[in-house]
């Protein structure tokens, strides 16, 4: 499992990268592989708010349809459009092209998210 190490985690598998402050939001290598193929990705509008812990969006693989929820607080500046004609992407470049959204983060980090050795410990069980 791929898990690098210059990202914050959350126990519903999403992954931060922060870049001042402005998070770049995806779901981890164990979720992608968890889920299978994905087919379709439901995102927020750009300029919508979001709180940490609220559902942000959905995404749709052959074998489910999951929730994904927002790691940190903040109002949605981007979301990645390869993920409406190539959702696909995520299973394949989950931390680089495959990313989800970004927010220009309100308020603080949450307590609750995991360096990269923290969040292998949580998925190893």
């Amino acid at each position: 499992m791929n898990v690098p190490v210059d990202l914050l985690y959350s126990k519903s598998h999403e992954w931060v990268k922060m870049d001042g402050d402005i998070a770049t939001i995806g779901i981890s290598d164990h979720a992608q592989s968890e889920l299978g193929d994905i087919v379709f990705i439901d995102l927020p509008e750009v300029g919508r708010a979001l709180q940490s812990g609220e559902i942000l969006g959905s995404i749709e693989s052959v074998k489910t349809v999951s929730d994904v929820y927002a790691p940190v607080a903040g109002e949605v500046v981007e979301t990645n459009p390869m993920t409406k004609v190539a959702p696909e992407t995520v299973n394949s470049d989950p931390y680089g092209d495959g990313w989800l959204l970004k927010l220009k983060v309100s308020g603080s980090l949450s307590g609750d998210l995991m360096d990269a050795a923290s969040y292998e410990q949580e998925t190893s069980h």
